[in-house]
């Protein structure tokens, strides 16, 4: 009970003084490193080493020039249709174990798609039984951007994902 009260305290702080908020939970981390990391027992290090590389992967484009180069603040003015409705739900795909890193070969399609399915998302939630208002997509390392299109071209006549009607193309791509 004292969590959730002081969720809800903190959730109207952020509401008035950040511009954008990452959400995280850790029962969805935990799951993450138990099925797709095949960790038995995670541990608090364990999914704090994920936040911070799906944070890292996030303000890679702050620190690393680009092909397709975009800082969080023109994603933030771009994608937020009202300022109170900034809070991110962060998805980072592919998430492989060590043991499978070198014998896996995604294409960007196959990772876009992957970034969308509940297994990904760093929240405990099921983003198909909603809308998205944006989407912010950034790849990193060898990737062409003719992909990066097709892939996107995708997503957005995929039925499972659906946007709102006032701004059905908001998705964003950042290549670093």
């Amino acid at each position: 009970f004292v969590g959730s009260v002081r969720c809800v305290q903190e959730t109207d702080s952020l509401l008035e003084h950040a511009d954008v908020v990452a959400t995280f939970d850790n029962q969805a981390i935990y799951e993450i490193c138990r099925k797709n990391l095949m960790i038995e027992n995670p541990f608090y290090s364990h999914i704090n080493k994920l936040i911070a590389q799906v944070i890292s992967s996030t303000t890679a484009s702050l620190r690393f020039d680009g092909a397709l180069n975009g800082d969080l603040k023109s994603f933030q003015t771009n994608l937020v249709p009202y300022p109170r409705l900034h809070f991110m739900l962060s998805s980072y795909a592919p998430i492989i174990s060590a043991e499978r890193v070198f014998h896996e070969q995604l294409s960007i399609s196959e990772i876009t798609n992957a970034a969308f399915e509940p297994a990904s998302i760093m929240s405990k939630c099921d983003p198909k039984t909603g809308k998205y208002y944006a989407c912010c997509l950034m790849f990193r390392g060898a990737v062409v951007p003719s992909e990066v299109k097709a892939a996107v071209s995708a997503i957005k006549s995929n039925k499972a994902i659906q946007f709102i009607s006032f701004c059905p193309t908001g998705i964003k791509c950042g290549i670093n």
